[in-house]
């Protein structure tokens, strides 16, 4: 009998060995799909056996019956929503604009909006609504309202794509229109009608101007009419005792020329009232009369000698 043959086991211990294995693996399965971890920014839906039960898994590590339970992950974080949507204005005015929604899910009611609307909920609700509340919205307004009352405008769609959707568990955050779009002959009926007003202000502000000059020179007219007033006034009240002082005093006027005299005396003197100051002496004509030469004078004068003449008196 040789010691160094194979070693034989008995059937019953290899049984064992691979029981021990297989409940090894199903124990390691249970305990892996009975563990779930919910993700941050997501809550657990949990379904049994397909049913949507009436709880929310927060976020980490949480556990639940395997094979039986499973847990659908609904992301409640902010997120980004963005359709184009085409409508008519109240003037009958083709628009097109870009909405963009800033929305998140209810945490507390993740299960009914899988319940009710599933994981492409943005697809089933939210964008219908936008459509349909852009369409409503903007027959409220006439096209050119739509770019003068942008605010209200986008304060009206929001607020009806709220009331949509808020509802159905989907909290709207924030509303965004990118932009109004209409057709090329409304636009260049807007761009004329924007410059004609730029126009019409232009000419406001030169017709201020010109106002204002014209009220500037009535205005000077107006102090210059009461300086020539007042300037004529004063003359009359400068007159009026001008005159009194000649009544009273004749001598006033001889004082007025002498204070306004330049110092010079005329180059010719009149007769007999040429001096304003002072009155000359007249002549004596007898004593004129003796300087003239008389005719026997005359024949005694020799020839050769030049006749003398006689220059009358002057006074300087």
């Amino acid at each position: 009998m040789s010691y160094y043959g194979k070693p034989s086991f008995p059937g019953v211990n290899k049984a064992k060995i691979a029981a021990v294995v297989i409940t090894l693996v199903i124990i390691i399965i249970v305990m892996i799909e009975s563990v779930v971890i919910v993700e941050a920014g997501h809550r657990g839906v949990v379904l049994y056996l397909g049913a949507v039960e009436n709880r929310v898994l927060p976020e980490g590590i949480h556990f639940i019956i395997p094979f039986v339970e499973q847990v659908v992950q609904m992301e409640v974080r902010t997120q980004k929503f963005q359709a184009e949507a085409s409508a008519a204005s109240n003037d009958l005015q083709e628009v097109q604009t870009v909405i963009a929604l800033n929305y998140e899910l209810d945490p507390k009611e993740v299960n009914k909006v899988y319940q009710l609307l599933g994981v492409n909920y943005a697809d089933r609700v939210i964008s219908p609504t936008i459509q349909e509340s852009v369409k409503a919205s903007t027959a409220k307004f006439n096209a050119e309202e739509l770019i003068t009352k942008r605010e209200t405008a986008k304060g009206v769609i929001a607020q009806t794509i709220r009331n949509t959707l808020t509802p159905n568990n989907i909290l709207v955050e924030n509303v965004f229109i990118t932009d109004f779009k209409f057709s090329d002959a409304f636009e260049s009926q807007i761009e004329q009608k924007v410059v004609a007003f730029q126009k019409f202000l232009t000419e406001q502000n030169n017709l201020r101007s010109v106002r204002v000059i014209a009220n500037q020179n009535v205005v000077q007219a107006e102090a210059a009419a009461r300086a020539n007033i007042a300037k004529a006034s004063g003359e009359s009240e400068a007159i009026k005792i001008i005159t009194g002082q000649l009544r009273s005093s004749p001598e006033y006027l001889q004082w007025q020329a002498i204070n306004r005299w330049n110092g010079k005396l005329p180059y010719s003197l009149g007769t007999g009232e040429g001096l304003p100051f002072f009155k000359l002496p007249k002549l004596n004509t007898q004593n004129v009369t003796r300087l003239l030469p008389t005719d026997s004078d005359k024949l005694n004068v020799t020839s050769g000698m030049s006749v003398n003449k006689i220059s009358p008196v002057t006074a300087r």
